[in-house]
Parts: C-alpha cells; structure tokens; sequence
C-alpha cells in the first residue's frame, strides 16, 4: 500500500486530513446540511455510523464533502475520505482505507489491525464514498472498526442504506424546484442551481425576463430537480436555446440511440444498470431514477455517434485518465485516432467528461455517467476488448517504468505511478481474471506493476496481485523471474522474513533456470538482505561478497544489483564495520548518481552518515542524515525516512542539540507507527534507536525529553520533514 503520509494529496489545501477543494458553488441543502453537521459533531453521544442515502446524481457526495469541511477544525487528527467507485473487485475497502489515511503499514497484519492502532485515541472523522456496488464490505469494515473504536466516526454516502446497527440515515431527496411564500430558505434551490450553471455556460437567466423563467421552472420540473441532471442539462445551453432544450427534454427519447458504425442490431433492448441498483421491489424502478437515466440518456442521444462511442469506451478506466491513454485505449473501428482529441474537448464541454480539479490534462467521469457508457460499451459487444485493451496499456506503461526505474526518470516514474494507482490496479485485476489460458501474461503483468507498487509504497497490493499471478503455473523466462524477485522484496520490506527466505530460494531458482547472471545477483540481494535483517550478518556479507560485480543495468534489475549493495554495506554497519559499510555505501552512491536515481542513493546517503557517526565526523553525519531524509520524502519512502530521522537524531544529540533531538525522535516515532514494524523488527536497529532515546533523555530529563517528544509526534508529515530539513 502507498506511503501516502509522505504524499501530499494534489488536492489537499488542509494539513488536517485529505478533503479536495471545492471547485463549484454549493447551492441550496441547508436543512440537510445542518442536519448532517448536527450528527457529525463529535460530542454527538452515541457516535453512530451516518449515511447519505439518494439517487445517483442527487448530489450526496457533494453534501458528505461540504459538510465534512464545516466540521474539520473539531477533528484534530484530520478528516479523511476514502473514494471506493474505483474499486472493481470486493474485498479492497480496508485496503483502500488504509490508503486514504496514508499507512505506510509494510507487515502483513490485518488491515482493520493497521487502521485501529493507528485510530486508536486520535480524533478523526472517516467518510467512505459510493459504498453501494461494495455494500458488504462497507458494513463489515464499518461494523468492525466501530466494534474496536465506539467513538470514532464514519459518514457515509450509498444508493442504499448500509443496516448497520444503530445507523442514522438522511435520505437526501432531490432539490426543490418551486418557491412559495413562506418555504424554507432552500425552495426553489433546483432553479437557482440551473440558473447559475446556465449563466456558466453563457446563456444567464435575466430577472426581467419572466418568461424564460417559467421555461426554467419547467426545465426543473421535467428533470425532478435532480443536481445532475440539471447540470447536465445547463451544459447543453452551449449549443441549444432555453427553449430548444425545453422542448428536446420534453421529446420521448428512443429506446437505444444509434451509435454509427457501432449501432445495435435492431430490437436490442436498452441494457440494464448500476443505476437500476435502489429498487423498491423486483422489477420496480423508482421513477426519479428513471428520471436521471432519462437525463443522461437524453445527453447520450445529443452526442455525436462517435462522441457516444467514446463516452462508452472511456468507461474502461478507473480514477481517471489522460488524453494518450485515451488514444491508446480508446481509439479504433470508426474512431481514429488523430479525432480523440476534438471528440474528448466536446464531451468535456458537455460535462460529460470533467477535467480534474488538481492535474492539468488529466479527466475524470463522475460515477453515473461511466456506468451508463459502461451499460452501452457492454450492449455494444466491445466490452471485453476494450478493457484488454486498457489492461495492455497499462502493461505496457508498468513495463516502460521498470525499463526506466534505474534512471534519471526515477521520480516521474513514482509520480505516475501514484497517479495512475486504481488503472493499474484495474488492469492487473483484468489480467488475473482472464480465462483464455494466459498465465505467462498475468505473471509478467503482476511482476512489472508488483515492482513499481514495492518501490512506490503500495506493498499490500503488490503482494496480493503478485500471489494471485504466481500460485498458477506459468512458464520461466524474465518475467516470472521479475515477480519472484518482486514478491520476494516485498517480503523483506515488510518484515516476513520467513516468507522472504522462500521466495529468495524460488526467485534463485528461476534467475539460473533463465540464465541471466544479473538476475542471479538480483536474487542474491534477497538471500543476503534477509539475513542482514535477522540478524546473521557474518552469513548476510559471504552471501553478498560472493555475488559478482556486473555492470549496472537501467531496469529493475539493476536498481536490485545495486539493493544488493546497499544489503552488504548494511551488514558491514550493523557489524560494527563502519570503514568497510562506509566503502561499500560510497560505491552505490556513485553508481546511484550516474544513474541519476534516488531510491537505492538516499539509502546509501543513510549508511555513509551512519559511518560517519561512527567515526566522529558528526558535521558530516548531520548533514548525510538530512540529504538521506529529503530524498526519502522525494520518492515517498516512509521507512528510509524514519531510518534516516533516528540516525539525524543520533547525530544532533552527539553535537549536543538533545531539544532538538527529541523532537526529530518523535517526528520518527509517528513515521515508525505508520510502517507496522518500528525499525523493521531489526534487533539491531531497535537498539540503536533505544540506545539513542535514553541518551537525550538523560540530557535533558524526562520532563524536557516528553515535551520535546511529543512536539516531534504531533508534528504532520510535511512539517516533520520541513522540520528535519532545517540546517542547525
């Protein structure tokens, strides 16, 4: 899972949790929203589980998010949304969780463990969005955490209510379309909305037109005041008059539209939904959401024929997508390539398509919308090769990053791995679901993405994708060899040495059935880091001397030839031979420099400080510590800059600023407490770090040293790291 504490959220703009910005105005819901702030108050006894329950497009996520941030200030310990429309499979919502909260966790405990530790005694409110297509494992996940922390809170949104034990539910209902004497402030809230979204589009409704307002509250009526709907409509005033869209939306709508080239053969039925999913009995459909589907149908049937093929296609990706994904996913039959750029403006200028808030050339679908293109695209036959061809794309990117890793393009890569997290995490589920005898695929597909998940923080999924593809039988060559190696560093990293044992002897096996002398040594670094970390380092430095110094490749193997390195200077420094570690180090840092990577270079900056520490140079080993720490954060390793911040810790107190040390040792604690394993269950790191505690807390004295603990602790992610950085 991704070390999301060291990532900032692009769309964060409060330390205080990761809520994204608003980017519309909120019109109207100010009973409900009173209402919802009223029960999200954390002096609200009991702390019941709330849920936003609506229609799609009603606007419950919208209400979830505005009134989360007018409660912010009271959740010390941030409020955190958890986005679940990207998952495709069940059984990823604590996952996802743990995600959004930013968990570094690399042991293989249960993740609802993970989350409560960390919960436990923090102030914090958890919003879980688009529950309804993971029903189950919202309730279990929900039940059980609030099983554990009783006054924690959770809010909520679904299409259906959760029947939990004690939920309150606030069935948001569209917004009202006709203002009356006396009604509440929020009367006519349907018509101002469109009026507002209108005037964005550049047709304003003028007051001293009474006519066209009445075309308005018409417009309004005919959509059931459903805020979708009516930006949807609104959005269609680029092209149409008021009255033109008045008279279209009244208009009984075909049964199917035609798609072109890639039109139904006659008397196909309009397919069935996700949106059909809130029904009051069987075959029933409630008539507002036949109102919103007759919406975004009548959206679908203003497109174009290939805008329609199109949305249907783009339905494919999760999270998001940017403009070559399209062209590469996208394009094909009668929609070349060189029309996806103008097709994607026009489906954005339709707000079918939305541009992301926070990422330049980047878009996104709201949920509605994708699942009615993706009721069309699966109608329409094209299903099925449409997403292989997501799943190749992503193939390809995850194999161009590992190509990459090894290079200058190292922190581009990282980046877009994280962006692009939930495609990846689709195409790999696209892959192990595959029933045509495609095995050699999955393994190469979960060997590449498992190594970028590893190195980019997403361990728990690396893991499961990794030995979802591995327990089929597959045929040797580079790319199980590259899962092997990959489910084997998972396992160091996380502390499952055992497992790390096993699957460095299968990793071996299959380097010298290939024949590749590099992936031999890749293997070696397995073997030896396993062993250094338990604790054998005499046994950890004859494995990893004996391994041969081949020439560093720019892939994925050789940032493992030079994780190799880093493993026997780590041996040589937890040994006590400082000199030899401090020599080995120094090697990796030059090679790391000529390839102009930082992941395996900011290790190497830690082990030459540790040396230098050793050695009495402390101005060195300050300095080392802190350029250890920065390039950790830069590729959002939580564990490197926790190592680094206790041996800064060391170094400052030796240079005799134990204020100073304290704090750093507490901004390392909160870090260490984000990873699962504290020092990465080492013996020897463990004692290193208690041998450093007790130090500044003899300096100081345990009054001083649990102020400036507990400052460190307090600190964020951000300000820890700011903090560290800080020249003294």
């Amino acid at each position: 899972m991704p070390d999301r504490t060291d990532r900032t959220n692009a769309g964060d703009v409060n330390k205080q949790g990761n809520l994204p910005p608003e980017t519309l105005s909120f019109v109207g819901r100010g009973v409900e929203l009173a209402r919802l702030r009223a029960a999200l108050a954390p002096d609200t006894e009991p702390a019941r589980p709330v849920t936003v329950v609506g229609v799609g497009g009603v606007g419950k996520t919208r209400l979830a998010l505005r009134a989360a941030a007018g409660v912010r200030d009271a959740y010390p310990d941030g409020v955190w949304l958890t986005e679940l429309s990207p998952l495709r499979t069940s059984g990823l919502v604590d996952l996802a969780v743990m995600e959004s909260l930013r968990l570094a966790d690399r042991s293989t405990r249960p993740v609802i463990d993970v989350i409560t530790e960390w919960a436990h005694g923090r102030r914090l409110l958890l919003i879980l969005d688009s529950c309804e297509h993971v029903l189950a494992d919202c309730a279990r996940f929900t039940a059980a955490l609030r099983s554990r922390l009783p006054g924690l809170r959770v809010l909520l949104t679904s299409r259906e209510r959760l029947a939990l034990p004690g939920e309150e539910v606030l069935h948001l209902e569209p917004l009202p379309v006709d203002g009356r004497p006396g009604a509440d402030e929020d009367a006519g809230a349907a018509v101002a909305l469109f009026a507002e979204r209108a005037a964005a589009a550049g047709r304003p409704l003028r007051d001293d037109d009474p006519a066209a307002r009445g075309t308005a509250v018409a417009v309004c009526r005919r959509l059931d005041g459903i805020p979708l709907a009516l930006e949807l409509a609104a959005a269609r005033l680029t092209d149409l008059t008021l009255d033109q869209l008045h008279t279209r939306l009244g208009e009984r709508l075909p049964t199917l539209p035609p798609l072109a080239e890639a039109s139904m053969p006659s008397g196909t039925p309009a397919p069935s939904s996700p949106l059909d999913l809130l029904v009051s009995a069987p075959g029933e459909r409630p008539p507002r959401h036949q109102t919103l589907r007759t919406a975004i149908g009548w959206s679908h049937e203003l497109c174009a024929p290939l805008e329609r093929l199109l949305w249907a296609r783009l339905s494919v990706f999760s999270g998001g997508f940017c403009l070559e994904a399209v062209r590469q996913v996208c394009a094909g039959g009668p929609l070349p390539p060189e029309r996806i750029a103008g097709l994607l403006d026009r489906l954005v200028a339709q707000s079918i398509v939305l541009p992301d808030p926070v990422i330049s050339a980047r878009y996104r679908m709201l949920d509605t919308v994708r699942e009615y293109g993706a009721d069309w695209l699966h109608a329409l036959g094209e299903e099925r090769a449409v997403r292989r061809r997501h799943r190749d794309h992503y193939a390809r990117l995850a194999r161009e990053g590992c190509a990459e890793w090894n290079t200058g393009r190292q922190v581009a890569w990282c980046e877009r791995v994280l962006t692009e997290h939930a495609n990846l995490r689709t195409a790999v589920d696209c892959a192990l679901a595959e029933p045509d005898g495609e095995p050699a695929t999955a393994v190469e597909m979960a060997g590449h993405v498992g190594f970028l998940w590893r190195h980019c923080g997403y361990l728990r999924e690396a893991q499961h994708c990794l030995d979802q593809a591995l327990a089929a039988e597959s045929p040797p060559g580079p790319g199980r060899t590259l899962a092997l190696w990959s489910r084997g560093a998972v396992a160091v990293l996380q502390g499952d040495q055992e497992a790390a044992a096993n699957w460095a002897v299968r990793c071996a096996d299959a380097a010298r059935e290939q024949g590749s002398a590099v992936a031999q040594v890749a293997a070696v670094y397995l073997r030896g880091g396993h062993l250094a970390l338990t604790g054998r380092q005499a046994e950890a430095i004859a494995v990893l001397d004996a391994a041969p110094r081949l020439p560093v490749q720019d892939d994925g193997f050789g940032a493992a030839q030079l994780q190799a390195r880093l493993a026997l200077s780590l041996a040589h420094v937890l040994r006590g031979e400082f000199e030899r570690g401090r020599e080995v180090a120094d090697e990796v840092r030059t090679a790391s420099r000529k390839q102009g990577e930082y992941w395996c270079g900011a290790f190497a900056d830690y082990l030459i400080a540790q040396a230098d520490l050793a050695r009495g140079d402390i101005r060195a080993a300050v300095n080392g510590a802190r350029t250890s720490v920065a390039g950790h954060a830069l590729l959002h390793n939580t564990v490197g800059a926790a190592m680094s911040l206790d041996l800064l810790a060391a170094a400052v107190v030796t240079a005799g600023d134990a204020h100073r040390a304290a704090r750093l040792l507490g901004i390392g604690t909160r870090l260490w407490e984000l990873t699962g394993r504290a020092q990465m269950d080492s013996p020897d790191l463990i004692a290193t770090r208690r041998t450093c505690e007790l130090r500044v807390r003899e300096l100081l004295g345990d009054d001083a040293y649990t102020t400036g603990y507990r400052t460190g602790l307090a600190m964020t992610y951000d300000e820890g790291i700011t903090y560290a950085a800080i020249s003294q």
